[in-house]
């Protein structure tokens, strides 16, 4: 654990978590400021990637590269073995990053103007992708009772009737952390058959699993017969992003070759040397790294959870998956703008607004909890300072 507990300095690493937060909060100066906000988790990665680079940099020549059979059979391995999940390797394309994965998709299978739904709170990104390629979006907000969210599929059927064209997944969900259950999964992908939908799932927060296991999408009931394209990656899962590389798993041979030829025809040439190599090696030898973050994680939640709830107004629980905490402020009465006020000014703490994931996010705010004990104390007794 000692791994986990150092402190890193990041700050003039060109690091967005720290770095950005004067553009993000149209501030002059956040020296003091911790952010918690964007999903970076303030961990070094294994110390194996680091010395498969080192390895590979024995070699001065760094031409062009491909993704050859061992990082295809490091990623088919990995799934199988955490997530029981078999992955055809001939049914994998490598992006640079879940993000461009997801811009692919959604450029190859829908044409300006059509719909694409969603349910709400969502990634921005979800958003903002079909927005700038002139997509419609439609949204239906999640369901809320006693705190536990669910897919309401009486309002997501009148949604798939609105002629959507293509229905965007996360599992895990993010920003609220649900792990979707095999029979809700079975449900959305029997409204995709029978109105014709493309699913893309975008499951990039499948390992960071706290309470519950992950169902893959394509491994439920009348998958194969959906049109359904996955996208994963091991870059949230070792904290490796600046790594750029994810991949969109595509069974249906007509999908998996009209996203083969929309990257080519856009030049997109797969996983660079490094990103190559930092693949193989964390989906090889990661997995003693995750086991010991996912507990240390799960403890920083457990400390969040009670140092938090007990602020009147307060309320904030566990989430199924990824490091990420969706806090409800709205018994405080609070509105967003004073809330993130006091947060910045008075708790020197930056965590997301809820709204920043739709308008069925306010009320709340997310709170990234991937970091060192001791930062998670300062955060915690921040929002505290704030809210007295």
């Amino acid at each position: 654990m000692s791994f986990f507990n150092e402190i890193h300095e990041r700050r003039n690493s060109s690091s967005i978590k720290w770095d950005k937060m004067c553009e993000v909060y149209n501030l002059e100066n956040t020296s003091e400021l911790l952010p918690m906000w964007i999903a970076d988790m303030d961990f070094p990665a294994p110390t194996v990637v680091s010395e498969a680079i080192t390895e590979r940099l024995k070699h001065p020549i760094f031409g062009y590269t491909f993704e050859n059979c061992k990082v295809k059979d490091a990623t088919v391995q990995w799934y199988q073995t955490r997530h029981n999940w078999t992955i055809d390797p001939d049914t994998i394309l490598f992006q640079s990053g879940v993000v461009p994965a997801i811009a692919t998709i959604v450029e190859t299978f829908t044409k300006k103007g059509d719909k694409i739904g969603m349910a709400t709170p969502a990634y921005p990104p979800f958003f903002n992708i079909p927005n700038a390629q002139q997509r419609e979006i439609i949204t239906c907000e999640l369901t809320e009772q006693d705190g536990q969210y669910f897919l309401n599929f009486e309002k997501l059927e009148q949604i798939f009737q609105s002629d959507i064209k293509m229905y965007i997944l996360c599992n895990p969900h993010n920003p609220i952390g649900i792990v979707w259950s095999r029979e809700q999964l079975e449900e959305l992908v029997a409204l995709c058959i029978k109105y014709d939908v493309y699913l893309l799932a975008d499951e990039i927060h499948a390992d960071i699993l706290i309470k519950k296991s992950y169902t893959p999408t394509l491994t439920v009931k009348n998958a194969d017969n959906a049109k359904i394209i996955a996208c994963i990656a091991p870059t949230k899962t070792f904290n490796i992003a600046g790594i750029h590389a994810a991949m969109m798993i595509a069974s249906n041979k007509e999908l998996f070759d009209a996203l083969k030829s929309h990257t080519e025809a856009h030049g997109q040439m797969g996983l660079n040397v490094f990103a190559c190599t930092t693949v193989e090696a964390v989906y090889t030898k990661g997995a003693p790294w995750l086991d010991e973050l996912l507990p240390y994680i799960k403890n920083n939640m457990d400390y969040v959870v009670t140092e938090l709830n007990a602020i009147p107004g307060i309320c904030v629980s566990i989430p199924d998956a990824t490091y990420l905490m969706w806090i409800d402020y709205r018994g405080t009465g609070l509105e967003e703008n004073e809330i993130m006020h006091r947060l910045i000014h008075k708790g020197l703490v930056a965590l997301d607004p809820g709204t920043k994931y739709g308008k069925a996010g306010q009320g709340f705010l997310r709170m990234n909890v991937a970091c060192p004990f001791d930062l998670v104390k300062q955060g915690v007794e921040g929002i505290k300072k704030a809210l007295q």
